[in-house]
């Protein structure tokens, strides 16, 4: 079904879609704020260290950790009530809950308050918001779907090099807590406002003069969740997502503090952050496209070769020369898992039950998010150094090979 007349903002549906994607961008970069937390974490234990409440390394990780956690986990439970309330109403219900975790945490005496606040409530605001411009460029680009994806999530990747900048000048100025207030007013408004033109395509929607390869939008079936969970190509996808998402939200946690250990200026160091985001935004829109081009399978390969790459050059040379490249590439292959999975699950799967098949997909991110930055707070605590996750995530790299060369084929 072409739908000829049908239309996107006035404009003509294959034309006026790519102003969804720019809407979705928009929407990634208010919820990827989580990815300037770096910045957030010597204020904030200054803070707590002045009302006499002292944290350690972990605990301030913590309210992080939980975040992305309760992000994964709102994934799945959210499929459903994206397909019966539509995109627009739970982007609304999204942003609120998003909005309303920065404010509360703005009250939070404690690291334990400020995870349920921060944590839970805007975890789970963001877990509910993000899978809907994911499903929105899946079902209006059957054609170019990896690239789709990898453009509207790519705001969630350059949020860092906005919001980290834009934090540290607040935090400076107004200090630490009423700069998570001011962010969560800010995200009320923004997210309700790009909420209001998203929409899904009617069903059987094609772009004109497009034809689908295997006669279901490329996907070699439509599965339901409960078919997909029971499939290897699932079990492929789920490990090297987690191998993906641990690698990087473990490079996100800590890559300021790794700057100054290995001799680059604090200033410096969270100038950084904002140009790491440079790396996650882009490797969304390029893991993508080679995910249409050169299958999931050889893209997830290539991941894992960067991530052991950088990591081992972690491992064996910790120095500022080594650094900088190292954690680009380890947030720009993050960000690439964040385009390659959502597109395999489309392309693998089908798009019939996408929101809640790749909410169950998504868990891999909760999985990496408590493992990642949990791992380098204990290496931490026990070695007084971060380089010690290194080998370990250069192993877990290897196995990823493995796994995507063995499993991560079409059912």
């Amino acid at each position: 079904m072409a739908g000829e007349d049908l239309t996107i903002l006035g404009m003509r549906a294959e034309q006026g879609r790519w102003a969804l994607v720019l809407t979705g961008m928009l929407i990634n970069l208010c919820l990827g704020s989580i990815y300037s937390w770096s910045v957030f974490v010597a204020p904030l234990t200054e803070h707590f260290a002045a009302a006499g409440t002292a944290v350690t390394a972990t605990g301030i990780l913590l309210p992080f950790s939980v975040f992305l956690a309760c992000f994964a986990v709102a994934m799945p439970l959210a499929g459903r009530f994206i397909e019966v309330r539509g995109p627009r109403v739970a982007t609304v219900a999204g942003g609120v809950l998003t909005g309303l975790g920065w404010l509360l945490a703005s009250y939070a005496g404690s690291v334990p308050m400020l995870a349920l606040m921060y944590g839970v409530v805007g975890g789970f605001g963001v877990g509910i918001a993000y899978g809907v411009p994911v499903a929105v460029a899946a079902r209006w680009f059957p054609d170019r779907r990896g690239l789709a994806v990898g453009l509207t999530v790519l705001g969630f990747g350059f949020s860092a090099f906005v919001t980290a900048n834009v934090a540290g000048a607040l935090i400076g100025a107004v200090g630490v807590m009423e700069t998570f207030r001011v962010f969560g007013v800010a995200f009320i408004i923004l997210l309700t406002l790009c909420a209001l033109p998203l929409s899904f395509p009617p069903s059987g929607w094609m772009p004109e003069g497009w034809h689908p390869p295997d006669g279901g939008g490329g996907a070699a079936s439509e599965y339901r969740r409960e078919e997909m969970v029971r499939t290897p190509a699932f079990f492929g996808l789920f490990v090297c997502y987690f191998i993906g998402c641990l690698a990087g939200l473990m490079a996100i946690s800590i890559a300021k503090p790794v700057g100054t250990g290995v001799g680059i200026e604090p200033a410096l160091a969270t100038a950084l952050v904002g140009f790491f985001a440079l790396f996650n935004g882009g490797g969304r829109p390029v893991f993508g496209a080679l995910t249409d081009r050169i299958s999931p399978r050889r893209t997830a390969i290539l991941s894992f070769v960067l991530i052991g790459a950088a990591s081992a050059a972690m491992w064996l040379s910790p120095t500022a020369w080594t650094y900088v490249p190292a954690f680009a590439l380890l947030w720009g292959c993050l960000g690439g898992w964040l385009a390659i999975a959502p597109a395999t699950t489309a392309l693998y799967f089908g798009t019939s039950d996408y929101p809640r098949s790749y909410g169950v997909v998504f868990l891999a991110y909760g999985a990496g998010a408590i493992a990642g930055p949990q791992l380098a707070g204990y290496v931490m605590a026990a070695t007084g150094s971060y380089l010690g996750v290194f080998p370990v995530v250069t192993l877990l790299a290897a196995a990823g090979c493995a796994v995507a060369w063995v499993f991560l084929r079409r059912p």
